[in-house]
């Protein structure tokens, strides 16, 4: 007996099936490009996800295909498809990094439960109203990007929580808010029942079996949010376990048994158990350091090395890291980085360091608004593939001030979703979630460096006085 779950990422579409005691017997993966046909636009052809999805399976071995009793979904947040009668797409998906709606922004009043983004289902779904009528004519459901891929397999039309509470449509909690969708003339009837992340959502069928070498009727699972489903296949299971991701941008979530407190900056969502949990999301982790890494001509090694053997060489010398502008805790789409105070005899080695230096300062802005919304973090687990160097783990110990435990999973987010399919199909029950957590190391505690702690408070002071260069930053 074994358990598949599948992960619609935003740049990649990964399956993982796990047995079930919840231990990865195999992963697969496949690539594929956003597609931007105007400037600020992000959209995937929902074909591009399904062949990728056939091409994954492909790649996982015949025994364990037909052993899968389940199949659990993770999809990333915010975007939106939408779907006619037939369950046809009627445009190409909308996804989060678009900024097409950044206009329509003031059209959501203060105060709102959650920060508002431009690449929300709420912000897109606006536009096309005001855009492309011949959408609004042939559409009947408004889906988050999972929910298309289990009605795709043979599932119900429905979504969870931890999905409908992030499209800017939506309370706190979850249920469609029908006044706010009557206000921005967004038809109500557009969006799909609520049913929990573990609850079953139909079965496959036969044509989508035969596609993915797997038995038809299958249990599928509602399905729910990466990013609590990354939480979930980390281990997180009590108020107040804490994950830190490291990717192309980073997350900082906090489970929590009630609604946590409104902080600005700072989004309270669903999880996809009964908890609540705090994310702080920053947006330039792993793509500002990349860029930084390209622009001093560097390879990965010889970044590390240089930036980490001379750590005094950037004393003087602060990187703002927001090439993409930021969301926690600054809210500020417009914002920008770069290095102030340089000087001649600055280095590649001391640029480099003080990249690494402003993205930490950038994640412990992040965890500083979790901590004022009344959650005490002083341990956090560690996931994401631009966490692995012993010396970058230790920065972040340190400016962080807590203890990192490196989590024994790689394929976090695949993960949850299997044990979400587990769940759906009764293998496993609430209580056992705790007793599923990978194991997870101690990889660095922090050090008490006054020095980091002046430069971060320097970070914090410069941000502050350039942020009027960036534009219209007031609050969303």
């Amino acid at each position: 007996m074994s358990f598949l779950g599948i992960d619609l990422g935003t740049g990649s579409l990964k399956v993982a099936i796990v047995d079930r005691q919840g231990r990865e017997q195999a992963v697969a993966s496949v690539a594929y490009a956003l597609e931007t046909p105007h400037a600020g636009w992000a959209e995937t052809s929902v074909q591009t996800w399904w062949r990728a999805l056939c091409d994954a399976m492909a790649r996982l071995p015949d025994d364990l295909r037909g052993d899968v009793q389940a199949i659990g979904f993770s999809g990333q947040m915010h975007g939106v498809v939408l779907i006619d009668e037939q369950h046809e797409a009627v445009r190409p998906a909308m996804l989060w990094p678009d900024t097409r709606a950044l206009d329509l922004l003031a059209q959501w009043p203060e105060p709102q439960p959650n920060p508002v983004a431009p690449g929300m289902a709420g912000p897109l779904l606006r536009w096309i109203v005001l855009h492309e009528p011949q959408s609004v004519s042939r559409t009947r459901w408004a889906l988050q990007p999972k929910d298309w891929l289990r009605v795709a397999l043979g599932g119900a039309v429905a979504t969870d929580p931890s999905d409908a509470c992030a499209t800017a449509l939506a309370d706190p909690a979850g249920v469609w808010d029908a006044a706010l969708l009557a206000r921005l003339d967004i038809p109500r009837e557009w969006f799909a029942p609520l049913a929990p992340s573990y609850a079953a959502g139909g079965v496959l069928s036969d044509e989508a079996a035969r596609a993915l070498g797997l038995r038809a009727g299958i249990v599928l699972a509602t399905g729910g949010a990466d990013t609590p489903c990354a939480a979930l296949g980390s281990g997180l299971a009590h108020d107040g376990d804490a994950l830190l991701t490291t990717g192309t941008g980073g997350q900082i979530v906090v489970l929590s048994a009630q609604s946590p407190t409104a902080v600005r900056g700072l989004h309270r969502y669903r999880a996809v158990s009964d908890h609540w949990y705090r994310m702080a999301a920053m947006q330039n982790v792993g793509i500002a350091l990349e860029r930084v890494r390209g622009w001093l001509s560097y390879e990965w090694t010889d970044a590390y090395r240089d930036a980490f053997d001379d750590a005094d060489a950037s004393a003087s010398l602060t990187f703002l890291p927001y090439l993409t502008g930021e969301r926690t805790p600054w809210l500020n789409p417009s914002a920008r980085g770069g290095w102030l105070g340089l000087a001649l005899d600055h280095t590649r080695g001391a640029m480099m360091r003080a990249a690494f230096e402003g993205v930490a300062f950038s994640l412990r802005a992040g965890l500083d608004a979790i901590r004022a919304s009344g959650a005490s973090v002083t341990m956090l687990k560690l996931a994401g593939g631009g966490s692995v160097d012993p010396r970058w783990r230790q920065l972040l110990a340190n400016a962080l001030n807590v203890e990192l435990y490196a989590v024994d999973c790689p394929n976090a987010a695949p993960r949850g979703a299997a044990i979400l399919g587990g769940l759906a199909s009764g293998h496993w029950h609430a209580d056992d979630l705790a007793t599923l957590a990978p194991g997870a190391t101690r990889v660095a505690g922090p050090r008490d460096d006054a020095q980091l702690a002046e430069r971060y408070a320097r970070f914090l002071d410069l941000y502050g006085r350039v942020e009027s260069w960036f534009g219209d930053t007031s609050p969303r």
